[in-house]
C-alpha cells in the first residue's frame, strides 16, 4: 500500500497543479463513502469535521458549532471510518481550537499518528458575529486560538488549511504559517438544509480578492481556495475562479457531499417509484 504524501510532497503537487493553470480542490467528507467517492472523483484534499456527520445526517451544517457532541472526539472517530478507505489521498482534520480541555500538542501528534495529514480549524468563532461573537473573544475562546492552533500544527509540519473570514484573518493565518487559506463565504446554499442568505457571487469575489491580497503580503506562496455561500455548485466555482485575481482553487463541503447526494438520491428513488407495469 502506498503512504499517504507528507506536507511537503502534497504542497509541491498542489504547486505544480497550480502552476498548470488546474484548481486545487479540496472537499469535506461525513462519510466514508463520500472520502471514497471523492477520492475517485480526483480530489487533492479530504477533510474530516464534525459537521460532515450532521450533514450527512439530515442536518444544517451549522449544527457543528452547537453542542452536540465533543468536535474533536467526533473527528477521532469519523477517522476509523474514512481513513481505512483512501489510504492514498491526503486526509485532514477539523480541530477546535477553541476547546478549553484541548490538550493541543498532544492531539495533533495523535492525528499525526493515525494518518491526519493535516489541519483545519472547525468549529470556528469565525461563523460566529454579533455580541455573542464579542463575548466569546472577551471570555477566552477567540479566534486567536485558532491562529495559534495553524501555529502549532505549522511547527509539527502538518499542512494547514484555515478557514478565514476577513483580511485580518487571512494575514493572522499567514503569520501563522498556514499554507493554504480558505476564505470562507458563509453557510453553503441550496439543497433542503442549505442557507438562504447569502452573498452576491461578485460580492464573494470582491472579498477573496482583498483576503488573498492581504494573505499575500505577508508570503507570497500560500494558496487561497474559496468555500461557501453561494458558491455551491462547479459553475459558481468556475464564475469566481474566473474572475478573482488570486484564487488557486475551491474547497467544497456541502457543495462535495450533501447536495450531490439530495440530488441524486431523489431522482434515483424518483426513477423506480416512476415504473409503471
Amino acid at each position: 500500500m502506498t503512504a499517504r504524501p507528507d506536507r511537503a510532497e502534497i504542497l509541491r503537487r498542489l504547486h505544480e497543479k497550480v502552476a498548470r493553470g488546474e484548481p486545487v480542490i479540496g472537499g469535506g467528507a461525513g462519510t466514508g463513502l463520500s472520502a471514497k467517492c471523492e477520492a475517485a472523483g480526483g480530489i487533492d484534499l479530504v477533510v474530516l469535521y464534525n459537521s460532515g456527520r450532521y450533514r450527512m445526517a439530515g442536518r444544517g451544517s451549522l449544527a457543528g458549532l452547537l453542542a452536540y457532541g465533543n468536535a474533536n472526539e467526533i473527528v477521532l472517530e469519523m477517522a476509523r471510518e474514512v481513513l481505512p478507505v483512501v489510504p492514498r489521498t491526503p486526509v485532514l482534520a477539523g480541530v477546535n481550537g477553541t476547546d478549553p480541555f484541548l490538550l493541543r500538542d498532544r492531539f495533533l501528534r495523535e492525528l499525526r499518528d493515525l494518518g491526519f495529514a493535516g489541519v483545519q480549524n472547525f468549529p470556528t468563532v469565525g461563523l460566529i458575529d454579533g455580541v455573542f461573537r464579542a463575548n466569546l473573544e472577551e471570555t477566552g475562546m477567540s479566534y486567536d486560538l485558532e491562529v495559534e492552533l495553524i501555529a502549532a500544527a505549522r511547527e509539527a509540519d502538518l499542512l494547514t488549511t484555515p478557514y478565514v473570514f476577513s483580511a485580518d484573518d487571512a494575514r493572522a493565518m499567514a503569520e501563522a504559517g498556514a499554507d493554504v487559506v480558505v476564505c470562507h463565504l458563509g453557510l453553503t446554499t441550496g439543497g433542503s438544509i442549505g442557507a438562504g442568505t447569502a452573498p452576491s457571487l461578485d460580492d464573494c469575489v470582491r472579498s477573496i480578492d482583498e483576503w488573498a491580497r492581504a494573505a499575500a503580503a505577508v508570503r507570497d506562496d500560500v494558496l487561497v481556495l474559496c468555500h461557501g455561500g453561494p458558491i455551491a455548485e462547479p459553475a459558481d466555482a468556475a464564475h469566481v475562479l474566473a474572475r478573482t485575481e488570486r484564487c488557486h482553487g475551491f474547497f467544497g463541503a456541502s457543495s462535495m457531499e450533501r447536495l450531490p447526494v439530495e440530488q441524486s438520491i431523489t431522482e434515483r428513488t424518483r426513477a423506480f417509484t416512476n415504473i409503471t407495469r
